[in-house]
């Protein structure tokens, strides 16, 4: 009952919630079995919780206009007030100390920080709040685990140069962050670039649901943009403004605050349907193309040669100078995952559907003769696999050689 009223408030990630749980179903997992200094968090985006979209003289973020454009969001509803957290992050943050929860992850408003990004003014009403925010968790034994953007992002930048599609962006985000490292690395010694950049490229510049809501048939019916080739240029500068961030906090930053800095990947798991070499082979290319994709060039320098293979020229290079900047350009990966899906190869073998397959031309379904891959949740193509966040995690222990991660998201509701 305490976790269901608590989910009308905030939305919850890492492993609080199951810590909780386990007492109930459980009596083999017990905190006192991880370390003293494991992580047991929850965590949000600024755009869902805060509200307050006009106080303290927040400029406009690309969400702020696009949901409020009649027919964008399905039931009409929008982010003006949200779970209010602007107004009562104190008692949300007193919901956590009850909890027992000892990390919060949270984004920034890129808008409430910097109204116009690098064009404006700092906003000192939104460094206040963030401080208040930072300051009220420590004093509750909660480390602020911060992202510095999760989706949103000035309007300003979308209107002045089209925002992610413009290399101008890397300079922008660089000044954002470097904002915060100075307001706030103080006292925060967890930061995350971005959270889920895969999604965010895909959903706002391959089939357009999202802001600035760019797409292409047969994805998706937008006013404008190109779905073989906008998400590509997207990630490279998203890819190239975490380098930029990276290189300012390791230069700057790290040795005399203390903490340390990576990104945030959304990591579904995928299974072949058949035992099959086209299978298999379609697995890895699913992988690639989801994670490897922003991966590969920051610990790497490149992208993966799947990748390359298939979009040829659509897929841009990283100059000599770029190539400067990249390589292991993070201290740590976040994981966000949820579920784990069937995969069947569409390339060499034939595939009995129409839908849109994307360039790794595959077909992705939760069922192998007449049984789901896992229970069923609220979101389509999502389902309870706890054997997917193992596999996941092992994947990049060993194609990152073992680079350190966190859970940073997990977990579903049921139907």
């Amino acid at each position: 009952m305490v976790i269901k009223v608590l989910k009308l408030r905030m939305a919850f990630a890492f492993v609080a919630v199951l810590l909780h749980l386990f007492p109930l179903i459980s009596c083999v997992v017990d905190r006192s079995q991880f370390p003293q200094d494991f992580l047991f968090g929850t965590a949000t985006s600024s755009y869902q919780v805060e509200g307050g979209y006009l106080e303290g003289n927040k400029g406009l973020s690309n969400w702020d206009v696009f949901s409020h454009i009649p027919g964008k969001v399905t039931d009409g509803s929008n982010g003006d007030v949200a779970d209010d957290h602007y107004h009562r992050y104190m008692e949300d943050i007193e919901l956590m100390h009850s909890l027992g929860v000892n990390s919060y992850r949270f984004s920034i408003s890129w808008a409430r920080i910097l109204p116009k990004g690098r064009f404006g003014e700092i906003n000192g009403a939104g460094i206040e709040f963030y401080n208040n925010i930072i300051d009220a968790l420590l004093l509750k034994g909660i480390q602020p685990f911060v992202s510095l953007n999760h989706y949103d992002l000035p309007q300003e930048l979308e209107d002045r140069y089209g925002s992610w599609l413009s290399s101008q962006m890397q300079e922008d985000f660089g000044y954002l962050a470097e904002v915060c490292f100075k307001s706030f690395g103080d006292r925060v010694k967890y930061w995350t670039t971005f959270n889920e950049p895969n999604v965010m490229a895909k959903s706002g510049y391959l089939t357009g649901g999202c802001p600035p809501n760019r797409c292409s048939q047969p994805y998706g019916n937008c006013a404008a943009g190109n779905s073989t080739i906008e998400p590509y240029i997207v990630a490279h500068n998203v890819i190239l403004a975490h380098a930029t961030a990276f290189d300012i906090y390791r230069r700057k930053y790290q040795a005399t605050q203390g903490g340390s800095i990576g990104i945030v990947i959304s990591a579904g798991w995928y299974e072949p349907l058949r035992d099959i070499p086209e299978d298999r082979s379609a697995v890895q290319r699913a992988l690639a193309f989801d994670l490897a994709w922003f991966l590969d060039p920051i610990i790497y320098g490149d992208y993966p040669s799947e990748m390359r293979q298939i979009l040829g020229s659509r897929l841009p290079t990283f100059s000599p100078n770029d190539q400067r900047k990249l390589q292991h350009k993070l201290d740590f990966i976040g994981i966000n995952h949820y579920s784990a899906i069937y995969v069947q190869d569409c390339m060499f073998s034939t595939c009995n559907s129409d839908a849109p397959r994307e360039d790794t031309n595959i077909l992705v379904t939760g069922e192998k003769d007449g049984q789901l891959i896992g229970m069923p949740t609220a979101m389509p193509n999502y389902y309870v696999v706890p054997w997917g966040l193992e596999k996941i995690v092992m994947y990049f222990k060993e194609r990152y050689n073992n680079t350190p991660m966190y859970i940073t998201e997990n977990g579903k509701e049921l139907m």
